[in-house]
């Protein structure tokens, strides 16, 4: 693999799967908006709790999108891929159906609502198997148009529904009937120039994407978890309101993605994984600080765009989006760790997400307080996960 640079090629396949991945989280946001107003907080701290319950679920599916894109650097056949993406959907599909009235009980929402949240769960897995041929094989711009076709076809069809009066459940389900068409697009479009699948025909055990799936299980939880906690924890009124200012904390952690998925095939060659990990942990912390910055400027349009309801959360905005560009750098290091076979790392994540949860269940009982344990907790873990990436990735690079 010839090698790259934040000023040449790299900066490219940056700039059109940042396009891409906008789009989506753009149109995310777009959901959010008339979700805030059309539900209500009540009715928006339902529909949030589902989302990040649907999330936690898709955790095999972020996983398999990079143990896809690694071994398609390392030369595996894209047919062995495809059919170890196809056996991980039909278990995320069981877990799915084992879930429905587990987490209806916890969240206290309905079957039916929490159903229409968890359907999407496989259907996202059969999508990543996708996006994941495409980035280990570096074909960032057809990436960039299944990313934002995958947002788009998300959330057009929950717009809709909500538009029209539909609750929680039904918009969730709408959601799902448009990931699904999009995951059979992406399929055609990938199979349009499969290059790939020239490499060895051997199965990929399931483990492989289990071991990778802890380390993301880690990062989507402690991104997740705060908004389920306040759920139990807080009254309606405020579980909704914390949920509004997560959307600021979504944007700060997803916005930056494209770092990591141009890089991450970079970060899966031994030679250039050390300046990889450096460069993606360096760019992902810059634009964290503007980002922050971003929220403290723009907190008093909150009550504009949001409704009077949420403006509670004018003067701590800045706290969620901090809470978010954390977490963006720790995805960096956790994605580094997946990239080298070195998932151990997660173990960090995993205490952090422990404290996070005591603390909130113990200490916190306001949404200053949750978000403010959210965000110190993530700071520090990811500057430990950061600094155990680099020296992780700085030794082995070194010839043995």
């Amino acid at each position: 693999m010839p090698r790259q640079s934040l000023t040449g090629s790299t900066v490219a396949g940056m700039t059109m799967v940042t396009l891409g991945s906008m789009t989506a989280n753009i149109a995310a946001y777009l959901l959010a908006l008339p979700a805030l107003r059309w539900l209500g907080p009540v009715g928006y701290g339902e529909f949030a709790a589902l989302l990040a319950a649907q999330l936690v679920l898709a955790v095999p599916a972020l996983a398999l999108q990079t143990v896809v894109a690694r071994d398609i650097v390392h030369g595996n056949s894209a047919d062995a891929l495809r059919a170890l993406g196809y056996r991980c959907a039909a278990i995320v599909a069981v877990l799915a159906c084992l879930l429905v009235p587990v987490l209806s009980w916890v969240l206290h929402t309905s079957l039916a609502a929490t159903a229409a949240a968890l359907v999407a769960a496989p259907m996202l897995v059969l999508l990543a198997t996708e996006q994941g041929l495409l980035q280990g094989a570096s074909r960032f711009a057809e990436l960039s148009v299944v990313l934002a076709a995958a947002g788009i076809g998300k959330v057009a069809p929950a717009v809709v529904v909500l538009a029209v009066g539909g609750g929680p459940g039904p918009a969730l389900l709408a959601a799902a009937v448009g990931t699904g068409v999009v995951a059979v697009a992406a399929r055609l479009v990938t199979s349009r120039r499969d290059t790939t699948s020239q490499g060895p025909d051997a199965t990929i055990g399931v483990a492989t994407v289990l071991r990778a799936s802890q380390v993301q299980l880690a990062l989507i939880a402690l991104s997740s978890l705060d908004l389920v906690i306040a759920r139990a924890v807080l009254d309606s009124h405020d579980a909704g309101v914390y949920a509004a200012g997560a959307v600021a904390t979504k944007a700060a952690f997803w916005l930056p993605q494209a770092i990591g998925v141009v890089l991450y095939p970079r970060m899966a060659n031994p030679e250039q994984s050390a300046s990889a990990v450096r460069s993606a942990l360096g760019v992902l912390t810059g634009l964290g600080v503007v980002l922050v910055a971003g929220a403290a400027v723009c907190a008093p349009l909150a009550p504009a765009l949001f409704g009077d309801d949420y403006s509670s959360i004018q003067g701590i905005l800045w706290m969620f989006a901090w809470n978010g560009a954390a977490l963006a750098v720790l995805q960096g290091a956790l994605l580094s760790a997946i990239a080298g076979e070195r998932t151990r790392l997660a173990a960090v994540a995993w205490v952090g997400l422990a404290i996070e949860a005591t603390l909130m269940f113990t200490v916190a009982d306001s949404v200053r307080q949750f978000v403010t344990v959210a965000m110190a907790v993530a700071t520090v873990t990811a500057v430990v996960a950061a600094a155990s990436a680099v020296r992780a990735a700085r030794a082995a690079s070194v010839p043995r």
